[in-house]
């Protein structure tokens, strides 16, 4: 009789192949992932069959995470720029906090081995977002921009706030701060 598979040891494997794929990369060794996790090779192909499950599954716990992270506890407040500061915050607060993750998940977005599927279900926390964003745009607190757009700014200054935070932790508060300032100023309807 086979063995029940160990939670644990799953979240081991993919907490070390998200340390291994920030710092070599997808083409890393599954050798080296289950070195990182130990775990004998072999165990590691118990949990995901082959290394493009691992890809996928490591991809969408990552997403999740970083939606739950962003997504949940949302103000009562009902204006736009109070919920997406939350937002921006939370994006924020989990790439300071997991830095290896958000390096492989960079990877990881770019890559043609995540499937379709893994989108879709990397996607569905994030939907709230896009209602936000349409009602923000519907009550005039933010500019008519594709949705896409401003999906995109947020990320590309929240990414910039993270790496001053990091270099800077004594000010980490103050780049936060102006991080989403810079971001809301970008959006906001005039």
């Amino acid at each position: 009789m086979a063995r029940p598979k160990s939670d644990d040891k799953r979240d081991a494997i993919l907490t070390a192949a998200a340390e291994v794929f920030a710092d070599r990369g997808l083409d890393a060794p599954t050798s080296a992932i289950s070195r990182a996790a130990g775990v004998a090779e072999g165990t590691l192909f118990t949990y995901f069959a082959t290394k493009d499950d691992l890809v996928n599954a490591l991809y969408r716990a990552i997403k999740v995470e970083l939606g739950h992270a962003m997504m949940s506890d949302l103000p009562r407040q009902k204006d736009g720029r109070s919920v997406l500061r939350h937002i921006f915050n939370g994006y924020v607060g989990w790439g300071v906090s997991n830095p290896e993750k958000r390096k492989a998940l960079t990877q990881l977005q770019v890559s043609d081995r995540v499937t379709v599927e893994s989108q879709r279900i990397g996607y569905a926390p994030f939907a709230g977002f896009e209602t936000i964003v349409r009602e923000s745009i519907a009550q005039r607190e933010i500019r008519d921009l594709p949705l896409p757009f401003i999906g995109a700014a947020m990320g590309a200054l929240g990414d910039m706030t993270m790496k001053f935070m990091a270099e800077h932790p004594a000010a980490a508060a103050r780049y936060r701060k102006a991080g989403f300032e810079v971001f809301w100023n970008g959006i906001a309807a005039e």
